[in-house]
């Protein structure tokens, strides 16, 4: 019996209504002649109620009681969703991570998965059973302690069951009914993509496409699990929503497939600081420690070169998320103050946002970096930092162009024609 996996998110488990809802699309996917396992998150603002609940009863928390906490409103989600499915006829059975078992680290709040044994599940399938829902976000330690996976727990959970069981495809019901070429909050011209590469997605995902959590998609392309994105809220079928799968099922892709951008990031600069060997790994070092998401990085010649300096100075820019900046200016005082670097002054840019353009299509089209550098300066906007990778170039620039950066790119590469 060929196998489907069913992820629903907050919003499409939100009230009973919505549950009943999913269960209906579970039904005729079932009717369909697919075996369903059905991957839930808590209900929309159950999680950050039950943090709140932590936080308040115990500000300096035990980890392992915390996850306990917090993993039981995906359990609730997962009996009510088995529930709704027996009232529709249709046999189902509720699990919890620890049931399967799903096998993690102990890394209590950030586990990762270790195993996902078949054996039970293939059991109940066997016995009749056509869907087996599961609790995602959670796991059990090898000590036999609930775990929870972190940031997109349950939609890395849905790619790790799909991966395990073989399933056909892995499909992720949201409240958007697809990915798009950019966000259609801030240009209308943006365009449902009927299909999307790994890589593209990967990328779109880590620059702030909010859609699919990277972790997800990260486990989707190792294990060529195939993701489609839809909407809960719409009428569906096999043709529905966007299709996330291999370069090799796409038969031809434009240059740039979407636009993306980051509207809260920093520019920290690092001014006159000795050019010499291992000077990188002495500032980013202390911030990866301090747990500071280093981007995007430049090193110049500093004006001190050109000014008779006794010694080979450089300035070192780089950019981050500006709620860590005051994690970055720490990690940096603490290493000047310990020795390891110096620096004149440290000269920081919290009004940023990065603003990329993303396509499988530029790996043999030359000209994309000149065609959007033209766009920007023609609307203005000037870029502070460059970066680029084989399907990738971001830049920075002042938040306040931020949008109008977006509709230039979106206009300039055509992403509003499937031409």
């Amino acid at each position: 019996m060929p196998l489907l996996v069913m992820k629903f998110g907050g919003t499409s488990v939100a009230d009973l209504e919505r549950i009943r809802n999913a269960a209906a699309k579970v039904k005729a996917e079932v009717e369909r002649g697919y075996d369903v396992i059905v991957i839930v998150s808590a209900m929309s603002g159950k999680t950050n109620e039950l943090v709140g609940w932590v936080n308040e009863t115990s500000p300096l928390y035990d980890a392992r009681e915390y996850d306990a906490v917090v993993s039981s409103g995906e359990n609730v989600t997962a009996g009510l969703m088995a529930l709704t499915l027996q009232e529709m006829d249709v046999p189902a059975r509720s699990w919890q991570g620890w049931q399967v078992p799903i096998q993690t680290t102990s890394a209590h709040g950030a586990a990762r998965f270790v195993d996902i044994p078949r054996a039970n599940l293939d059991a109940k399938f066997a016995e009749g059973f056509k869907v087996a829902v599961i609790a995602g976000f959670q796991g059990v330690s090898p000590e036999g302690r609930i775990t929870t996976l972190g940031r997109g727990g349950s939609d890395t959970t849905a790619v790790a069951f799909a991966a395990a069981f073989e399933a056909e495809r892995c499909d992720i019901y949201t409240d958007v009914d697809g990915i798009y070429t950019t966000d259609p909050r801030i240009t209308s011209k943006a365009r449902k993509l009927e299909k999307i590469s790994f890589e593209e997605m990967l990328e779109l995902a880590s620059l702030g496409a909010k859609v699919l959590q990277t972790r997800s998609v990260e486990l989707a392309m190792r294990y060529k699990v195939r993701l489609r994105v839809l909407s809960s809220f719409d009428d569906t079928d096999e043709t529905s929503g966007t299709l996330v799968c291999d370069e090799d099922e796409i038969m031809e892709s434009k240059v740039v497939s979407g636009v993306a951008y980051s509207r809260e990031e920093a520019k920290l600069t690092l001014v006159t600081v000795e050019d010499r060997p291992g000077i990188a790994a002495a500032i980013f070092g202390p911030l990866s420690e301090a747990g500071v998401n280093v981007d995007m990085i430049v090193q110049n010649i500093s004006e001190k070169n050109y000014q008779g300096s006794d010694k080979p100075v450089t300035d070192m820019t780089f950019s981050c998320p500006v709620d860590q900046v005051g994690r970055a200016r720490k990690a940096l005082e603490a290493a000047r103050d310990a020795g390891s670097i110096g620096y004149e002054k440290l000269e920081i840019d919290t009004d940023a946002a990065k603003v990329s353009v993303v396509g499988i299509g530029m790996r043999s089209h030359a000209g994309v970096a000149a065609r959007m550098f033209s766009a920007l300066a023609a609307e203005g906007v000037n870029i502070k930092v460059i970066a680029t990778s084989e399907i990738k170039i971001s830049v920075l620039i002042d938040r306040k162009y931020m949008e109008l950066a977006v509709q230039a790119l979106h206009d300039a590469f055509g992403l509003d024609k499937t031409g």
